[in-house]
């Protein structure tokens, strides 16, 4: 979408809407104890596996392709697969993003917080938690350790790239939308109370996130400015999401995975005798599926016990 037209918008949010809302429908036909989902979890690289915490049974869940919803672009990236699926979680209703758009797929911005607008219809939803993979920035960071953000950096967002750009959803939120409460506290304090009460050893950090847009990652003089900027990790998602859930009124809560530990030091100097191979540290998308690998079983257990408790 080159040129963002808000009655184009809501009418495809509307369709999408009722699109999912025919499907749910159909759904509780046979299963007449579904209900609307009240939290929708966002997962991210290598995070799928929340998904196996939706109950199989009482009721059935139901999963929704992306690429069947109407206005849905598909989800390109490996380790997301591109699915709604709604059932429940610990007893509460949910509904999961099991995967998420990026604007560095060649998307609008609009275009990856469109599944929020729709879901946003079904009028249910009173709380988000995303999740995502990241570049450790802080050195108290290792890897494999959880992040829980309580602020972050826009950096797309500064610069023009922002999913509240254009004409404003005036019947969803402000024109002019403060951010200043975006990470609940209350959210973030149960996050930690549940990492006690589940015994988890791995640590569990706050600190900002940095927003960029990717699919790039970050070269050393841009991880030493992110970290002069204070930002403690980085990554390329959640942002835009973050903020429409703000604008649609939702409480949110987010916790990065910090797949790698971004690369700070200075490349060596051509003149060094015994330099540094420049590709000590470089971080890959498989390092980022793979650690997530080792670390998923806590965040799952995490949301699991976050979710129960809404």
């Amino acid at each position: 979408m080159s040129q963002y037209n808000i009655a184009e918008e809501r009418t495809k949010i509307e369709e999408a809407a009722r699109f999912i809302k025919r499907l749910l429908g159909e759904h509780r036909l046979d299963h007449p104890e579904f209900k609307d989902p009240r939290v929708l979890v966002i997962c991210g690289s290598g995070l799928g596996g929340i998904a196996s915490k939706v109950s199989e049974t009482n009721p059935a869940p139901l999963s929704i392709r992306y690429g069947n919803i109407p206005g849905f672009r598909t989800s390109t990236v490996a380790g997301h697969s591109g699915t709604l699926t709604f059932g429940e979680m610990g007893g509460t209703p949910v509904v999961l993003m099991n995967g998420r758009l990026h604007t560095y797929e060649g998307y609008a911005i609009w275009d990856t917080v469109f599944p929020l607008r729709a879901l946003h219809q079904l009028g249910s939803i009173t709380t988000v938690i995303v999740t995502n993979a990241a570049g450790g920035i802080n050195r108290s960071f290792g890897v494999c350790d959880l992040m829980c953000i309580n602020d972050h950096i826009n950096m797309p967002g500064l610069a023009g790239l922002h999913p509240l750009k254009g004409p404003n959803f005036d019947e969803t939120g402000p024109r002019f939308l403060p951010l200043s409460d975006a990470y609940d506290l209350d959210m973030r304090k149960l996050l930690f109370q549940k990492k006690q009460e589940l015994g988890i050893a791995r640590p569990v950090h706050e600190g900002v996130y940095t927003y960029v847009s990717g699919p790039t990652f970050e070269t050393r003089a841009e991880n030493r400015m992110i970290k002069a900027m204070g930002g403690d990790a980085v990554g390329m998602s959640t942002v835009p999401e973050v903020i429409v859930a703000r604008h649609c009124g939702w409480r949110v809560l987010a916790l990065s995975l910090i797949t790698n530990v971004s690369v700070l030091d200075p490349p060596a100097s051509a003149l060094d005798e015994n330099p540094v191979p420049l590709e000590h540290g470089m971080a890959s998308h498989q390092e980022v599926l793979e650690n997530g690998r080792v670390a998923s079983l806590d965040v799952e257990a995490l949301i699991e016990a976050v979710v129960k408790e809404l």
